[in-house]
């Protein structure tokens, strides 16, 4: 069983940068895709960015291409969010994920991940 925790959200303006942080424990996720997820308030949960093993292959949700940027530290069992250029509209409950079946295919849909964070509140005001 993999834990995941996530931090690093808070209240922001808008056009500022925040770093999230998923450090996972209980197991390594170094061999595995993961994946950032945020629920808006009143909207299903979506996908942000996933990205490979090993970084080769890298997903981003067309709301949040060019301004977030998703790394992984494999021997820090650890994952990144970092998000340039806020806007209100990411406003949300971010989330991490792992999808312990594949070390590649970068999948958009929750049903696909394995394991979840609790998430962390990111706010941007205007």
């Amino acid at each position: 069983q993999v834990n995941l925790v996530e931090s690093g959200g808070g209240l922001v303006q808008a056009g500022d940068s925040l770093r999230l942080s998923c450090a996972a424990s209980g197991g390594t996720i170094s061999t595995y895709v993961v994946a950032w997820f945020r629920q808006a308030p009143g909207k299903e949960r979506e996908f942000v960015a996933g990205t490979s093993w090993n970084e080769d292959y890298t997903n981003y949700a067309e709301s949040v291409d060019y301004r977030f940027i998703i790394s992984r530290d494999n021997a820090n069992n650890t994952v990144y969010l970092q998000m340039y250029g806020l806007k209100p509209e990411d406003t949300a409950v971010y989330y991490c994920a792992v999808d312990q079946h594949t070390d590649f295919r970068v999948s958009q849909y929750e049903i696909d991940y394995d394991f979840w964070g609790q998430g962390t509140q990111v706010l941007v005001s205007l």
